[in-house]
């Protein structure tokens, strides 16, 4: 695996679940940053497995139907029952707020970084695999950041990046913006790597029908009589 990951860069082959432990303990530091899933507690485990699942299998979830209403858990519109619309495929990934409910508490035992806890935030939709893996290396690398910006602490689970090691002062005055921008980042990075991806079935589209005209009028000239 760490052949596979380091000498031809295949980074989503695999993904490394955590089991016990932490990230930071027990994640090899060649798969560090990249994006993991925790299995290591109760707390997450059935929500975290059920996107294991979906990763695999490539299974994305729909969007309810219209007229549908839901409970969006976001600073507009806390526990206030809206109207879900599809959102399209194609539609760039955006961030609609900060999952309140579900931010976890710090410990505060005196301890380096006890002060600090996990944000989720919401994203329109649910994101592909590969735009998971462009995001998480974009927070790393960000094209700006402040003296505040923390490497390392984010991760994407369904329909949810998560900023785990953080307070929500630190969110508002330094992370907002480098989250935007990592979203920004990933979006064009994706997009650009669809637009490729399309170019290329389009070749190869070209060269089959080309072939296959080549076949069929040399076969038309071979008689066998």
């Amino acid at each position: 695996m760490t052949a596979e990951v380091l000498q031809k860069s295949n980074h989503r082959k695999f993904i490394p679940i955590l089991k016990s432990g932490t990230k930071d303990t027990s994640i090899p530091s060649w798969l560090q940053g990249k994006y993991y899933v925790d299995l290591s507690n109760e707390t997450h485990y059935e929500n975290n497995y059920s996107d294991l699942t979906t990763t695999l299998l490539n299974d994305r979830e729909t969007a309810p139907e219209l007229g549908i209403s839901t409970t969006r858990k976001t600073p507009n519109s806390r526990n206030q029952e809206t109207k879900s619309e599809p959102v399209p495929k194609d539609e760039p990934i955006k961030i609609k707020g900060i999952v309140i409910d579900e931010i976890t508490q710090p410990t505060n035992d005196g301890t380096a970084g006890s002060g600090l806890y996990k944000i989720p935030f919401e994203l329109n939709r649910t994101p592909s695999y590969e735009w998971r893996e462009l995001f998480i290396n974009a927070w790393n690398r960000p094209p700006s950041w402040t003296s505040m910006h923390r490497r390392g602490i984010a991760t994407a689970y369904g329909n949810q990046v998560i900023l785990n090691g953080t307070t929500i002062e630190e969110v508002e005055k330094y992370h907002k913006d480098t989250l935007k921008l990592a979203v920004q980042v990933a979006n064009k990075q994706l997009e650009e790597i669809n637009r490729r991806k399309q170019q290329q079935a389009e070749r190869e589209r070209i060269e089959r029908e080309n072939h296959r005209k080549n076949i069929d009028d040399i076969s038309n000239r071979i008689n066998f009589d």
